[in-house]
This record gives C-alpha cells, sequence and structure tokens, in this order.
C-alpha cells in the first residue's frame, strides 16, 4: 500500500466530510472507492473502443433486416 499526498480544494474536503460522517466510513475509504470508480470507468470506456473497432457493421445490418417491420406490442408504444 503506498501513502499519497493530494491538494482539494476546502470546499470539496469539507463537502466530502460531511458525506463520509455521515454515512459512517472514513475520507480514506470515500478517495479510494472514488479512484477504483474512476478507474473503472476509463477501463470501460477503452474495453467499448476496442470492441466498437472490431465491429462488422454489414452483419449488424444484416441481423437488423431480419426483424420484422411489425407495430409494437400493446403498451410499448413511444409517447
Amino acid at each position: 500500500m503506498a501513502t499519497l499526498s493530494i491538494d482539494i480544494p476546502d470546499s470539496l474536503r469539507n463537502g466530502i466530510q460531511e458525506l463520509t460522517t455521515k454515512d459512517g466510513y472514513s475520507l480514506n475509504q470515500f478517495l479510494v472507492c472514488a479512484a477504483a470508480e474512476k478507474l473503472s470507468s476509463f477501463a470501460t470506456m477503452d474495453y467499448l473502443r476496442e470492441r466498437a473497432a472490431r465491429a462488422d457493421l454489414a452483419e449488424f445490418d444484416r441481423i437488423m433486416a431480419r426483424i420484422p417491420n411489425v407495430p409494437p406490442d400493446r403498451g410499448d408504444e413511444l409517447p
């Protein structure tokens, strides 16, 4: 485990501190979870970009063309 020193605006720290105090966890736990969530979102975007690059749009169009052109079921209509 590593120690990291960061500078954040007082207003941000105060808001985080209020939340963590109210919900019963530490400032450290909050920041670690927030960093993990952000890292996960970047990894997900990288994964989706890689998958999109491998997409076969002609195959997608072929599959979509198999869907019958019928009215939606009752209750599924657009407003």
